[in-house]
């Protein structure tokens, strides 16, 4: 106990010493301090990134065929391609972001434009807030405890949706919120001496100028759920080489596909190196266009 105690203290005792060092250092020389250890941080971040990027492309770009994106897999996903687990993938996205962008939109709208600054609303952001940070994990065992089991949709494309949707719902408020905050009060102000309705106010005055920030909520979310695994194996995937025609059927998904190579298939590196590519190149491609459509929503900006 003694021994692990000791590295703590030293920890301890460089970091006082430090605080007390640059108590006695210009403030020129503190914020050289600070930007050579933001960019370190940046350049490490960016050294690592460009490692798995580097791996992913090396190994994956073998398995990079017409072969391999437009058909279903073979061989226990030893051979043949992922073109289930893409559709499943965009079925699961899409679901997840026409459920929880509207609900999203509203509630944040509601808490920004329609409640007064209280203890209600301070109680339901850090509510949204705690959600955010809530593992995945817990997000997909509630998705099985109450949209599988009990409202028994089953392992479906609909359970695998609501729960993604519920994942990425305090993102995008909370973004939302931010973006409605950002929209001069000037602007409303103007619009109500002008005899606007409250609605009319945030349909034709708020929401345009606030829509690129509402998108950048929308593309987190896609991102996240995009990309996560607990949640729809909890309630949604299976490992299969069909493509749902119902919102009732199980789905494949890229994130389970590669997770059940890894796992469970040996003598499937390449294709779980492919497999993670498409990942990675799916992600960008629905990223690129949700900016492209913010970039365009910003220039139509009238302020």
């Amino acid at each position: 106990l003694a021994i692990g105690i000791i590295p703590v203290i030293a920890v301890l005792v460089i970091l006082a010493l430090m605080y007390y060092s640059l108590k006695k250092i210009s403030i020129k020389i503190k914020q050289k301090i600070a930007f050579s250890i933001i960019s370190l941080s940046i350049i490490i971040v960016i050294i690592f990134l460009g490692i798995i990027l580097a791996y992913i492309v090396t190994n994956g770009v073998g398995a990079l065929n017409w072969e391999f994106i437009t058909t279903g897999p073979s061989n226990l996903g030893r051979s043949g391609g992922i073109f289930p687990s893409i559709i499943g993938t965009l079925y699961l996205v899409a679901g997840a972001i026409a459920i929880s962008l509207p609900l999203g939109v509203g509630a944040a709208i509601f808490l920004h434009e329609y409640t007064r600054e209280g203890i209600v609303t301070k109680i339901i952001r850090a509510g949204a807030d705690l959600l955010n940070g809530t593992p995945s994990i817990v997000f997909g065992l509630f998705g099985f405890a109450f949209f599988v089991l009990y409202l028994k949709f089953g392992f479906s494309l609909l359970a695998g949706q609501i729960t993604l949707a519920f994942m990425i719902l305090p993102t995008i408020i909370r973004t939302t919120e931010e973006a409605l905050k950002s929209v001069p009060q000037s602007l409303r102000e103007g619009s109500y001496a002008l005899g606007a309705t409250k609605w009319q106010t945030i349909r034709k005055v708020v929401l345009p100028p606030a829509a690129p920030g509402i998108l950048t909520g929308a593309i987190l979310g896609i991102g996240r759920a995009a990309g996560e695994t607990a949640p729809i194996l909890f309630t949604a995937v299976v490992f299969s080489d069909f493509i749902p025609s119902s919102i009732l059927q199980p789905v494949n998904a890229l994130p389970y596909h590669l997770f059940t190579l890894a796992t469970s298939i040996p003598g499937s590196k390449q294709n779980q190196a492919g497999t993670a590519l498409v990942l990675l190149l799916l992600v960008i491609g629905i990223y690129l266009i949700a900016i492209l459509l913010r970039n365009r929503f910003r220039k139509n900006m009238k302020w």
